[in-house]
């Protein structure tokens, strides 16, 4: 047998490995590494802090010192690492939606669009480049084959199943998708890294963050971002169901959905934000009853995976929430062709805190089939 054909069969897989710093990434690249993969690893700025110091200890994801961690932490196991700049395309598809969306009145998940444009476009583009089979990730996710069509289904460890974040990945994203934490606890996964020497990494503080807002203060950058900020933010009503006005509000960012404390009105009963109206500037306050709805519309972004219709489809609202049975209003644009289109579908139950922008994602018999973004 020839050099070069043994090579070739000899040839391990390579994946590139997005690194984060943090304990799950490098448990990742523990267990790929035994598994007999070739890895490259990859760590992608994404953005700038606006604090004075952008060295200063963050609790973000993408900041210097979890970069130069992560960095360490490759060198240390003994595979190439690379920082590769998505600073560009990170401002122009994921900050630029985050503004425009708050700015309008909604309530964005930068996370979704991220997996979907950043940690998935922008990585299998590097990955091809570099030669590499697959990506893999540090996420709680699991990949399963179903006639043909491949979908996410949760992760072994519930409470970390990460799988709502990543209902925008297509299937030729997945295909080349490794998730190697996917059937373990978190409390296993901590328990390799201290059987590794990683002690420092198992007793980490985990981020729950928005990576681009070090500080969890959207509405401080949000000024900071918008150049008319002060025009288009400024003091409005608050009103009841039926338009009657209650009082006075100092801008309609400064609320989401369901917010309750930092009103400043003072109704005699508690009051939630119900509604808010980014055009007049008016944001609509209800009871508790108010907050619970029956029905939605959601925008369709990517078709969804082929499901039983004969059995039931369930639905979250957003990632802490228990899935609720759902029927579809069919072919309001076509499921399967992910246009843009709204659809309306209808819950068994009521659930609570309906937020446009957020997304609402589809399960059957624990297969992710699909999402969308809430309208209203």
């Amino acid at each position: 047998m020839s050099n070069l054909k043994s090579q070739i069969l000899n040839a391990k897989p390579k994946v590139l490995l997005g690194m984060s710093g943090g304990i799950d990434s490098t448990v990742s690249a523990m267990l790929l590494m035994e598994q007999g993969y070739e890895i490259v690893g990859v760590t992608f700025r994404t953005y700038d802090s606006i604090k004075e110091s952008c060295l200063a200890k963050e609790k973000g994801c993408c900041t210097i010192e979890s970069i130069m961690e992560a960095k360490h932490n490759a060198e240390r196991m003994g595979f190439e690492h690379h920082i590769v700049d998505f600073r560009d395309p990170f401002r122009r598809c994921v900050i630029s939606n985050f503004i425009d969306e708050y700015m309008s009145g909604r309530t964005p998940n930068p996370c979704v669009l991220c997996n979907h444009a950043i940690k998935w476009g922008e990585l299998l583009r590097v990955a091809d480049e570099m030669g590499c089979d697959y990506i893999a990730t540090g996420h709680y996710a699991r990949i399963a084959e179903r006639d043909g069509h491949v979908y996410l289904t949760a992760a072994a460890d519930t409470h970390k199943d990460q799988t709502y974040f990543l209902w925008m990945l297509t299937e030729e994203q997945l295909r080349r998708t490794l998730f190697p934490l996917g059937d373990l606890t978190k409390d296993q996964v901590r328990e390799i890294a201290r059987s590794h020497g990683y002690e420092s990494l198992a007793k980490k503080r985990e981020s729950q963050e928005i990576c681009f807002i070090p500080d969890d203060d959207y509405r401080s950058f949000l000024r900071a971002s918008v150049p008319d900020f002060n025009e288009r933010v400024h003091a409005g009503e608050y009103v009841d169901a039926e338009g009657h006005v209650l009082g006075t509000h100092s801008g309609f960012v400064n609320y989401t959905i369901g917010q309750r404390k930092g009103l400043g009105i003072a109704l005699g009963h508690p009051a939630y934000v119900t509604h808010i109206d980014a055009a007049s500037n008016r944001v609509t306050l209800g009871s508790n009853e108010d907050m619970y709805a029956s029905s939605l519309r959601f925008r369709l972004v990517t078709p969804l995976r082929p499901y039983r219709p004969d059995q039931p489809l369930l639905a979250k609202i957003r990632y802490r929430t228990s899935p609720v049975e759902v029927v579809i209003q069919k072919n309001t644009p076509p499921l399967e062709g992910g246009d843009g289109g709204e659809v309306c579908l209808q819950f068994t139950s009521p659930v609570w805190g309906v937020t446009p922008g957020q997304s609402v994602v589809f399960y059957q018999n624990d297969l992710l089939i699909g999402g969308g973004i809430i309208i209203n």
